[in-house]
């Protein structure tokens, strides 16, 4: 029972997490006027708490005696920028409907990794519930389907998914190969992309662009580090903890938190449409929650 209470909690912390992340981000980019330097600046901010972390815990030391394990770690951090990079590239020659929708599909793309690669059973069950949740996604996020076009920039976003799906797979393989904890990975990840993040603003000349923050700026990218340090306590303990795919749609959970903060805090409007999305994503994860009894098989099997 204690640790059904705990794992609730996290996945409930991971979702949360990830909520203030996209929002704060959403306002630092328009502030910056960049996507890099938002990126750069949010995830110095994670630097700095991450590193308060690991020196309250007493695991700082531990960053520089990774062994082998250094060079999946810095992979990691790799396709996190890159994932990052070819959102971005699809956003400039795309649609945000189209990038939406496609951006989802990595949920579908881990799903498939999970039965060919892994050799796991997901039943009919599982597809179905995972396809509702998608719609409601989808609906909740506004996603134009009548007004959603194809381009070949469309390929980036395709691209992107495929990294975010790499990612938790190679995220999972450092946790359980070389016995890496959350900790180590997260701040070697940071780390890696921001470096990266700096790099690219340097070759744009983000950095040489006149900068006029208004009052409570720096705050919020106070904020958006926090929720960064937080993703990644509650994403990789999730990732240790439970199937990929499990996590992945627990994270289709986030756009309705996210409808909520827009509502109350950006001024966002709750329409009928979002309302009916949020109705079906939920649809969605009861099909999921409900697999055990479905299929007369526990509902989730944890990786010890």
């Amino acid at each position: 029972m204690k640790d059904n209470v705990k794992y609730t909690l996290m996945v409930a912390g991971m979702v949360l997490s990830w909520s203030i992340y996209y929002a704060v981000s959403k306002v630092v980019v328009d502030a910056t006027g960049s996507a890099r330097l938002a990126g750069f600046f949010l995830r110095l901010s994670a630097l700095v708490f991450l590193t308060i972390q690991l020196l309250a815990d007493g695991s700082f030391k531990r960053l520089f005696h990774q062994g082998k394990a250094v060079l999946i770690l810095i992979t990691i951090g790799v396709f996190g920028f890159l994932l990052d990079l070819f959102a971005n590239l699809g956003y400039a020659g795309g649609s945000l409907s189209t990038g939406t929708a496609l951006l989802k599909t990595d949920v579908l793309m881990v799903n498939l990794a999970t039965v060919a690669l892994y050799h796991k059973r997901l039943y009919f069950s599982d597809w179905l519930g995972t396809g509702i949740m998608l719609i409601g996604v989808l609906l909740v996020l506004g996603v134009d389907f009548g007004g959603m076009t194809l381009h070949v920039t469309d390929l980036y976003f395709l691209l992107s998914a495929a990294c975010v799906s790499a990612n938790a797979f190679i995220i999972k393989a450092a946790q359980e190969k070389y016995h890496e904890d959350a900790d180590m990975i997260s701040y070697y990840n940071n780390a890696v992309v921001l470096i990266l993040f700096a790099i690219s603003c340097a070759f744009c000349g983000d950095f040489k662009k006149p900068m006029d923050f208004t009052p409570g700026f720096w705050g919020l990218v106070a904020l958006g580090g926090l929720a960064q340090t937080g993703i990644y306590f509650f994403y990789y303990r999730n990732l240790k903890h439970f199937e990929v795919w499990i996590v992945k749609l627990y994270l289709l959970l986030m756009p309705v938190l996210s409808c909520f903060i827009g509502v109350f805090f950006l001024n966002e409007q709750l329409t009928t449409k979002k309302l009916l999305g949020i109705l079906i994503v939920l649809a969605g994860a009861a099909v999921i929650l409900m697999r055990g009894r479905i299929n007369h098989t526990p509902a989730q099997s944890a990786n010890k």
